[in-house]
Parts: C-alpha cells; structure tokens; sequence
C-alpha cells in the first residue's frame, strides 16, 4: 500500500512513492504493474506534478450527492448518471484552468473524488471490485454551466481543454465507505464541505456497474460526483479542492488567449 505521485523526468514521466510528507522514493514501473524503489529520493517541492495516471477514459457521475441534486431541483437517481469528458481536459496539478473565450460565460468548479482503475475490469461484481481500484485522487469536475443541458448532454459543458484537474497523487490506504470530508474552496474561501459517506453510488457499485458495459483499463478514472455548492470562478481566482485522507488539489483560474 502507497501513496503514488507521477512527475516531469528528463525523458519522460517518472512515478515515485511517497515515504513522507515531504520525501519521494523513484520508482522504476508504475503502480499499474511491476513497480521497485531505485534507492534515489527527491523533495516533493522539487517536482514537477504530473496527472497521477493518463487515463484510456475518464467517466464521471451526475447528481450523485442528495444535495446537490436538489439545489438543482432534480429527481434523486435511482441509477448512476454516467457521462465522459475527454483525455484532452485533463489538467496537471497547479497548472491554469482556463476560462474558454467561446460559447460559454459561466466556469464553475466541482470537488469530487475519484476512483483510480488498478487492473482490467469487465463483469466485476460489487463484492469483487474493490479488489479492481487501486486507490483515489481528487478531481475539479470543471463546468460550463450554462451550457449544461437539463437533458444530461453534457459532452461540451464537461470537456473543454483543462476541464479535469486531476490529482496530486493517488491514496491507496484510504476507505471512502468510512467517511471522508470533501470541500473546495475559491480564494480561501470554503464553498462546498460534505461527506463521502453521503454518496448515493459508492465506489464498489460504480466500478461494478460500469464494467457491465466497458471494459475498464488500468489507470482508467471515475469521478464519483460533487456535493452541494458549486459556483462560478474567473480569470485570478485560485480553486483548491481538498479530501480528507488524500489532501488538496490547487489550481489557478486564467483566461484562453
């Protein structure tokens, strides 16, 4: 069990375990296969960030939060409300989420914590898939809210360029069944604070479910929805989305030249 980080090498992405707050072990592999310690550390604050994995999808869950679902006057789910954002939103930690200069006028974050895929999953039952996730990150399920559409399409809403902030690790040693404390904040101010516990569709349910349909690569990710609060941000603003167990996923707001 570990606490994995993925960073900018030399050549290419390298992945490395953390050994404390502060403290990298590189690694050689990945956590989605053979991985070993080289015996070489670096400083976290010496690194570059990347993405904790590149996914071969990124699936996410709408309304699956009774309270969010209900500030914005939906029905409360009685199953999974599934959609895809694209690979080309994926956002490094720190990096500028960027306000687009067409067709939208309203950016809104949303915390959420997301279930990383550790090996190929297909026709897993809810009992045998927590054996299917390697562990979570913390995503900003960026919004162009008005675009969204009251009839779920929300391909364009969800996936302009830097709508997936992702990361800055994955958490392995972490159990959201026990209840973990999801909140976001603008400028240092919280706007969103709730409970993994009060997830409609856990974990174990949505990698079941979706593995019905698709096969589920390793490194895959699931965003599991956002809590009551999400709201607009602009060019300056400073989105910092926390889990507890996990810790803060932080990125500036800039505009799209």
């Amino acid at each position: 069990m570990a606490r994995f980080v993925r960073f900018r090498g030399r050549h290419a992405p390298i992945y490395g375990k953390m050994e404390s707050d502060t403290t990298v072990q590189i690694l050689t592999g990945t956590p989605f296969g053979k991985w070993a310690p080289t015996g070489q550390r670096r400083h976290l604050e010496e690194l570059e960030l990347l993405t904790p994995c590149l996914p071969t999808k990124i699936l996410a869950m709408g309304f699956n939060y009774r309270d969010h679902a209900e500030e914005f006057n939906r029905p409360i789910p009685t199953e999974p409300n599934i959609f895809l954002k694209p690979n080309s939103s994926l956002t490094d930690p720190g990096r500028p989420v960027l306000c687009p200069k067409a067709l939208t006028h309203q950016v809104e974050y949303e915390a959420e914590l997301v279930i990383v895929i550790g090996r190929r999953a297909r026709h897993v039952s809810r009992e045998m898939a927590p054996g299917y996730i390697l562990g979570y990150t913390i995503g900003n399920d960026v919004t162009a809210r008005d675009l969204q559409s009251p009839t779920c399409q929300w391909g364009v809403c969800k996936g302009f360029d830097t709508f997936s902030p992702l990361g800055p690790w994955i958490e392995t040693e972490i159990d959201p069944a026990a209840g973990l404390n999801i909140s976001s904040y603008v400028n240092g101010e919280r706007k969103q604070h709730s409970n993994t516990k009060n997830l409609i569709f856990d974990a174990p349910f949505l990698v079941s479910y979706l593995s019905q349909a698709m096969t589920l690569e390793p490194g895959d990710v699931i965003f599991t929805g956002t809590p009551s609060g999400v709201g607009p941000v602009k060019p300056g603003d400073v989105m910092e989305m926390r889990i507890e167990g996990i810790g803060a996923l932080v990125n500036p707001v800039e505009a799209e030249i």
